[in-house]
């Protein structure tokens, strides 16, 4: 998540600084800059919580291990 903060602080300072120089091209990087930002926290996303993430079947084998009679 810090990497996600940390690249689109970094894009949103290339289009300050493309908005005080009148330059396209700082423009277009600060944009690409934070798309590739929301994608890898989309992506970040999707590996945490979807159907075969680590996170869910460490829960599953909580529940099932609660689940289980301890004889």
């Amino acid at each position: 998540m810090v990497v996600v903060v940390a690249l689109v602080a970094w894009g949103l300072q290339l289009m300050q600084s493309a908005s005080d120089k009148q330059e396209f091209s700082l423009m277009l990087a600060g944009c690409l800059v934070c798309s590739a930002a929301a994608g890898l926290a989309t992506v970040m996303m999707i590996t945490l919580t979807g159907p075969d993430a680590p996170l869910v079947h460490v829960l599953q084998a909580g529940a099932q291990a609660i689940d289980e009679p301890q004889w």
